[in-house]
Parts: structure tokens; C-alpha cells; sequence
């Protein structure tokens, strides 16, 4: 038996379960083998010069040591924790809470909530960051915010800390911003570290060499779960767990270069879009933070020489079994051109039972005496059958249950195959050149000096858009 829990069944995107026109022979599979054997070596062997540093989080006892310190000195006496990030500043750690703290959290009282709040800002929406504020006008004195930007100069996140620097500062004082405000950002340089060497605020590190996307095992998502009662050292233990596993130079024992090479191997057929689909609540917004993960790292116009490629899968997001009844139409008749990926839950941590009961009708007499968790993996399996049946390719990540340890697990798993795909694709998984001229063209419409090179392109494209319209 593996070491990690978690498992990875591909049977139903082979061959004898699709046929051969949409599904991998196992011939495909051992010829695949060696080419990802070789990423492998080469991503081990880079490992020791110091790169793919998110690997090492789950073994950094210093890091984890300085998390829950921070944790200790703030956690008292708080009970609202607002995150204000975006991207993987905050898809990490809204994924974390959703799986491993309860649905409702943030309307639970007293002891039967963990620990404080949690509001993670992740937009500029006027509307949203106005309310939030309202909501947390009474209680600002037991608020705290951990503002996250590696740099300091992303500029929803930054916009959202002068907002809230100002109103501390108003309604508590200048002296009061040192006991309110957490930042993570890079530990030696940057517009918020030169702030927090300034203003004296405490600080956690966005260790180097990490990028957003794969920071949520380091004080960026670590710190908020925390700070809600998640129990991090596990979290960091399974992910430890599955490192160890992703290691494995034979790669049908590796769930990481598995789940690479099945992915890659069709994205080569032209299933170019894959489709996530948890049945659980606790993982819809892992799915979310994997959507981002999968398109920023491997969605690229040049390869590791600089040539000329368009390479790149599209995630997509899908809850089971919401979205049964909105996507699988679609997924069953529409283009056979996607790869499901669905998430299951063996064993649930609350399970509610349907009740037998008089005056029931024959047509519902089914249902009683069962249970909801029953019913929800009854749909998956059922889904998954189903899109079997229309010769769809079909992956199941299997959860024995949903806890810290499986959590880490997911979350490593899916990091390695990034990087295993990233070698197979044969482009850099870490960088995100095509998100810049975004961001300077923002800078440029906001009258940031430094960006009037841009007006004249934007100037032109308003002219465009204004000249059609109903």
C-alpha cells in the first residue's frame, strides 16, 4: 500500500472502458513512461540546486515555526481575520477553509467556532469591500488584517490596504495599526516591506522562490488557517507525504507523473479542456485554486528556448451534483474533447439520514432509511457511468475522508503534476508573462508615473469599442 491516502483511479480513461478512438491503450501508457521517468530525474536532480522550492515547505520547520507563533500573538481576542490578497494570495486560503473548517462557519458562535472569521477579500468590488466594511464597523477593535502581496505593488491588494490603514487610523488610532495589521510579504525587499520596516507592523515571509499560485503551504495560506483552528502540522504532514511519493523514479507508483502523463497523453489526442468535479462541498473551492494553478503555470506562447508554441489546457470548474443538472448535458453531446476529473469522499465526516416515514410515495420509498452521503457518491458514480457510456474520459481522485492530511496531499499532488507537465509540455511552469501588459495598462488608466506609454493604445481601443454598439 502506498504511504499517501489519497488515490488516483484512471481505469475508465483507458481503452477496454471508452474504446480505443477516445481512450489510452496501456501500450500508450509504456511508451509515455521513460519521457516522464526523465522529467522526473531532471526535476529531482534541479531540486538539489535550489529550485521547485514549494517542495520543500512541508519539511520547513522554521517557517512552520514562525506561523504559529504569529498565531499565538494574534489570535487572542479576535474574532474577525480578513485576508486581503488575490490570485494565490487568496484562492489558497479560501480553499483551506472551505474543506477544513465547518460549512458555516463564520455563523457559528461562541466555542463552537474555532476561531475568528474569516473574510477573504479578493476583488476591488465596490460594493463588496464597502459592505464588508460596514459589517466589521462594530467590531474593528477585534479585527485583524493580513494583508499578502510578495512585492507590495499589486494594486487591488494595495488599493484595499491604504482603504483600511486609513479607517483603523481613524476609528483607532495611529497606534493602534501595529496590534491590527499582519503582513506577508517578501522578507528582504519590496513597496510593503520597506512599510513594515517603517511602520513596525509584524511581518511573515513569502519564502523565496515561491510563486502565489504555489505559496498556499507557506505563511500565505498557513497563517489564516491557523489563525481558524486548522491543524496546519498535519496539513503539512500529508503534504510531506505525497512529496515523498511524487519522488518515485517509477512512475506507475507515482500519482504525480500518473496524473501528468494521462493529461498530457490526451491533451496530445485534443482534449484540451478538463472539467474538476467534486462531490463534496469541503473541495468545490479546491477545484478553484487547481483552476488557477493548471492555467497560469502551463497556458504558454513560448517554450523553455523561447520558440514559438500555443500550449495549454483549460480548466473548468463543476460541483456534483449541482451541476448535473446545468453542465452534463453538454459533457454527454457536446464535443468529445474534455477530460473529467471528478473528486470523491469515501467516508464523510457528517452524514445526515433520510428518515422512513408513513405517507411516503412509491416513487419516493426508495430514498428512505438511506443517507445523503450515500446518495451524493450514488450520483457520482452514476455521472461518471454515464459519461463512460458516451466514450468520455474519466479520472477519480478518491478521498478515503476530508481532513488536514488528505488536504496537504491534494494540494502537493496537484503542485508536482504542474511541474511534471510543465517538463512534458516542454515550457515554464513558474512564470506569467502574459499577466503584465494587464497590469500595466491598469497602471496606465490609473495615472501611475512611470506608464503613459500605454494611452495612446488604450485610447485607440476606446475609440473602437465606441464606434459599435446597440
Amino acid at each position: 500500500m502506498p504511504a499517501h491516502a489519497l488515490r488516483l483511479h484512471y481505469g475508465n480513461a483507458l481503452a477496454p472502458a471508452i474504446g480505443p478512438a477516445h481512450g489510452l491503450a496501456l501500450t500508450e501508457l509504456k511508451r509515455a513512461e521513460p519521457v516522464v521517468r526523465q522529467v522526473l530525474t531532471r526535476v529531482e536532480r534541479e531540486r538539489t540546486e535550489g529550485q521547485h522550492r514549494y517542495r520543500d515547505l512541508p519539511e520547513d520547520q522554521q517557517m512552520l515555526k514562525q506561523v504559529r507563533a504569529a498565531v499565538r500573538r494574534h489570535r487572542p481576542g479576535v474574532e474577525n481575520l480578513v485576508v486581503l490578497g488575490i490570485g494565490g494570495s487568496a484562492l489558497g486560503n479560501i480553499a483551506l477553509q472551505t474543506a477544513l473548517s465547518p460549512p458555516f462557519h463564520n455563523l457559528l458562535g461562541g466555542t463552537r467556532r474555532r476561531g475568528p472569521r474569516l473574510f477573504v477579500l479578493d476583488n476591488v468590488d465596490p460594493v463588496q469591500v464597502s459592505n464588508l466594511l460596514d459589517l466589521l464597523g462594530p467590531g474593528l477593535r477585534k479585527t485583524l488584517f493580513n494583508v499578502i502581496s510578495k512585492s507590495g505593488e499589486t494594486a487591488e491588494t494595495a488599493s484595499q490596504f491604504l482603504i483600511v490603514r486609513e479607517l483603523l487610523r481613524k476609528k483607532l488610532g495611529q497606534k493602534a495599526l501595529a496590534r491590527h495589521i499582519v503582513v506577508t510579504t517578501d522578507p528582504e525587499q519590496g513597496t510593503l516591506r520597506d512599510i513594515v520596516a517603517r511602520d513596525g507592523y509584524d511581518a511573515l515571509p513569502v519564502p523565496p522562490g515561491v510563486g502565489g499560485r504555489f505559496s498556499v503551504l507557506s505563511a500565505v495560506g498557513l497563517f489564516s488557517a491557523g489563525m481558524c483552528g486548522i491543524d496546519i502540522r498535519r496539513l503539512l504532514s500529508g503534504a510531506a507525504r505525497m512529496s515523498t511519493a511524487a519522488a518515485q523514479p517509477r512512475v506507475r507508483t507515482n500519482p504525480a507523473a500518473m496524473l501528468a502523463l494521462l493529461l498530457h497523453a490526451f491533451y496530445v489526442r485534443g482534449k484540451r479542456s478538463h472539467v474538476m468535479m467534486p462531490y463534496s462541498y469541503q473541495l468545490k473551492d479546491l477545484a478553484d485554486w487547481y483552476r488557477q494553478l493548471w492555467a497560469e503555470s502551463l497556458g504558454k506562447q513560448h517554450d523553455q528556448a523561447g520558440r514559438p508554441v500555443v500550449v495549454g489546457a483549460t480548466p473548468i470548474r463543476a460541483l456534483g451534483a449541482t451541476d448535473q443538472h446545468s453542465q452534463v448535458q453538454l459533457y454527454r453531446e457536446g464535443p468529445n474533447d474534455k477530460v473529467f476529473i471528478f473528486l470523491e469522499v469515501e467516508k464523510f465526516s457528517s452524514d445526515v439520514r433520510i428518515p422512513r416515514s408513513r405517507g411516503v410515495p412509491d416513487e419516493l420509498a426508495y430514498l428512505q432509511g438511506t443517507s445523503l452521503g450515500k446518495l451524493l457518491n450514488a450520483e457520482k458514480l452514476a455521472t461518471e457511468a454515464a459519461l463512460v457510456s458516451s466514450a468520455r474520459p474519466c479520472l477519480t481522485i478518491c478521498f478515503p475522508t476530508v481532513n488536514a492530511t488528505t488536504v496537504g496531499e491534494f494540494i502537493l499532488l496537484w503542485e508536482a503534476a504542474t511541474t511534471i507537465a510543465g517538463g512534458l509540455l516542454n515550457v515554464n511552469p513558474y512564470d506569467q508573462p502574459a499577466v503584465q501588459l494587464g497590469k500595466e495598462l491598469t497602471f496606465a488608466l490609473m495615472g501611475k508615473a512611470g506608464y503613459a506609454q500605454h494611452t495612446r493604445t488604450l485610447r485607440r481601443q476606446a475609440r473602437r469599442r465606441g464606434q459599435y454598439e446597440v
